[in-house]
């Protein structure tokens, strides 16, 4: 692997004779196999080299990640002493690379755990909520996120779960509305706590009281707008993304199904290549929600854009995920990377909407089908909506429907 990534015979003998060149080369193949360039392979390379004079990593011992700071430390200064030019970020950098390396042998002392108050709980609501209730992965990961954060903050009290007040949590959701959450998140939160907080009291580890009396602001139905951007600022989306780079040409597929399709997040960053049925030119959609899966004609321009990329930007990857990262280690892209992507180029481009993730595009797409004429079960039926009460919310920006209803004379029905 020295061979590969030097030229230089002194520099692949220093490389060679250093402390464990077997352990560091070997480390440097997988860091390959796992699609990382071969810039960052050379810096990789050096800081190995670095870290392996600075730790005593010939013996066999584990580290802890306490021991592989104050090495970093240790070597900081000494570049300070020695009137090099030093950051913050090469420091991490150190305690990064040795860290990955160290785990890769099997050598890295996992740390002790940090214990939250009320964590076993929230541990035997998560199996309550996959194995009792049958919720999607989607749904209980939403749900621990609520509960994981109103844990955290009462754990600063240090006090016994057994002594939570409806108090407590009175003062959670206030704190969320001071943080300038929205009603709807807010009352979102009431509701995960109310079921967890009933759980609990079932198995005898908190107060009866405190979950009747949790009570989130009253959020009134379809009180909001859809809260998209405008079409023409979609398109202008797409178009940013029209370039020849790998970013640019994955991004261009991505948004295509965000916006065409109107599909979730999770439905993009889990589409697979055999979802997509290249003879027949349909494209299947795995819904979350509905637990099932959806059969969508391959639109022509989102199907070029997939092909494009599979042939031109996709990185070799045993992954069967459509869609992966563009940096090592490749992997399929989350949903919360398809967020920060598509609020990353929402906000470059300066366009104005309240929302500025992957949902912002599906308020979009539905917003567009209805300036087009299309009924509201056809909308709901494209999105993917469980009822029909999902996709009412959009009657409310057809500004024609709503004149000719404005418009009704009932004077010759009196």
């Amino acid at each position: 692997m020295f061979e590969q990534l030097f030229q230089q015979p002194a520099v692949i003998a220093r490389h060679r004779e250093g402390p464990v060149s077997k352990d560091r080369e070997r480390f440097l193949v997988h860091c390959a196999a796992l699609g990382m360039s071969n810039e960052s392979l050379l810096n990789y390379a050096s800081h190995l080299l670095l870290i392996a004079n600075r730790m005593n990593v010939c013996e066999e011992q584990p580290f802890t990640t306490q021991e592989i700071e104050t090495a970093a430390d240790l070597w900081a200064r000494r570049q300070r002493r020695r009137g090099r030019s030093h950051s913050r970020n090469a420091r991490q950098r150190f305690v990064q690379i040795a860290s990955d390396w160290l785990r890769f042998l099997g050598r890295l002392q996992a740390a002790a755990p940090n214990y939250i108050v009320g964590e076993v709980a929230l541990r035997d609501f998560t199996t309550f909520m996959r194995d009792e209730r049958g919720l999607s992965a989607y749904t209980i990961r939403n749900c621990q996120k609520i509960i994981m954060r109103f844990l955290q903050q009462f754990h600063r009290l240090d006090r016994p779960f057994s002594s939570v007040s409806i108090t407590d949590v009175d003062t959670h959701l206030e704190a969320l509305g001071k943080r300038q959450w929205s009603r709807a998140s807010i009352a979102a939160s009431a509701r995960g706590l109310r079921t967890f907080f009933r759980f609990a009291a079932e198995k005898g580890l908190c107060s009866m009281v405190i979950a009747p009396g949790i009570r989130g602001p009253r959020v009134y139905k379809h009180e909001g707008l859809p809260t998209g951007p405008t079409w023409s600022d979609v398109e202008r989306l797409v178009e940013s993304a029209n370039g020849s780079t790998i970013l640019d040409i994955r991004d261009h597929a991505i948004l295509r199904l965000l916006a065409i399709y109107g599909l979730r997040r999770q439905e993009v960053s889990q589409l697979r290549l055999e979802d997509i049925d290249w003879q027949k030119d349909r494209i299947l959609v795995r819904r979350q929600k509905q637990r099932c899966t959806q059969e969508y004609p391959l639109v022509p321009s989102v199907g070029d854009a997939i092909l494009d990329y599979l042939q031109h930007a996709r990185p070799k990857s045993h992954y069967r995920e459509i869609f992966l990262t563009t940096r090592a280690p490749i992997q399929p892209i989350s949903g919360d990377g398809l967020y920060d992507m598509v609020h990353t180029r929402l906000k470059a481009l300066g366009i104005r909407s309240l929302r500025y993730g992957p949902h912002a595009l599906r308020h979009a797409c539905a917003t567009r089908l209805m300036a087009q004429g299309l009924s509201l079960k056809h909308i709901g039926d494209h999105l993917g909506h469980r009822t029909a009460a999902a996709t009412q919310i959009y009657a409310k920006v057809d500004l024609a429907g709503l004149l000719e209803v404005a418009e009704f004379s009932l004077r010759g029905l009196l």
